[in-house]
């Protein structure tokens, strides 16, 4: 089967439509269609349902659809494998990050990349946490940079490389304001503001609370740190965020019985070879994460 008949079915049967995977491939529509129409034949099986102007994968459209990711896995480690012979770090790198690791942990990292790999090409998705591991699993981006989930997640290998404190806080307006110190029941009859249970952050901090059996008031949700910070600072609740994200504006609470951290690191498919370009941005991400030495002085 060619390469290019092959792209052109995934890009029809991924957007549904000849039209949109002619623009996405530079191509006409015709030019599609007689791809489809030469995959076809060597399968000796129709892939799509003409439904006036709809289009349904057939059964054998959807055999093919599902074995896609191997195929495209396949062709980027070929492709891969060819650029390594000639010794450079070079080609595309495509990486997921979240936004708040893009502002706080990556700036060092990728510009000490750019500095030192110039030839690479790459491309920065910003996406919650959740969502890169989504894409990762699917084939979409070779690294992510984000919160790791809690727990295990299959086909998926994690590394630590960041430990971020997260602290409870409130505004200079909040009724607790001025306590330096709390217990989590006390701390659990006012409303918080806090992340979603979708995010990693989130299910670490509601199953704390579930763990000592105090039942949060939460009065909002986000999984926008910044957001939650600013809506901490107007006075909308107490909230939980990173250490790092402390100021003037913000009071931190000291919670009885309450040390609560999330791991921010990298992860990749276990069954996907990385790439020279991605090994070399994870020798400085590794970098990036142990402690600097303390500084020596001669006698």
């Amino acid at each position: 089967m060619d390469i290019a008949n092959l792209r052109a079915f995934a890009a029809v049967a991924r957007g549904q439509s000849f039209s949109a995977a002619a623009t996405q491939l530079h191509l006409t529509q015709p030019a599609i269609s007689k791809r489809i129409a030469v995959l076809e034949t060597e399968l000796d099986a129709p892939l799509f349902d003409r439904l006036g102007r709809r289009i349904e994968l057939t059964e054998a459209g959807r055999a093919l659809l599902a074995h896609l990711p191997e195929i495209e896995q396949s062709l980027r480690q070929a492709e891969q494998a060819v650029r390594d012979i000639n010794g450079d770090v070079s080609g595309p790198l495509r990486i997921a990050t979240s936004h708040h690791i893009g502002l706080h942990r990556l700036p060092p990292v990728l510009s000490a990349f750019q500095r030192s790999y110039p030839l690479v090409q790459l491309a920065i998705e910003f996406l919650d946490s959740e969502q890169a591991y989504e894409r990762l699993r699917v084939g979409d981006i070779e690294l992510a940079v984000v919160t790791l989930a809690p727990g295990d997640v299959t086909h998926l290998q994690s590394e630590a490389i960041w430990t971020d404190a997260l602290c409870v806080m409130i505004s200079k307006t909040h009724p607790l304001a001025g306590r330096r110190r709390i217990s989590i029941e006390e701390l659990a009859t006012y409303p918080a503001v806090l992340p979603g249970l979708d995010t990693f952050t989130g299910q670490i901090v509601h199953q704390h609370f579930e763990s000592v059996g105090a039942a949060l008031q939460l009065s909002m949700a986000t999984n926008y740190l910044e957001t939650l910070r600013m809506m901490a600072v107007v006075g909308l609740g107490w909230t939980v965020l990173p250490e790092s994200m402390a100021g003037p504006d913000l009071q931190t609470l000291r919670v009885d019985g309450t040390v609560l951290s999330r791991t921010l690191g990298l992860v990749r498919h276990q069954e996907r070879s990385l790439s020279r370009s991605a090994n070399a941005f994870l020798t400085l991400l590794r970098q990036s994460g142990k402690p600097s030495l303390p500084e020596t002085h001669s006698r």
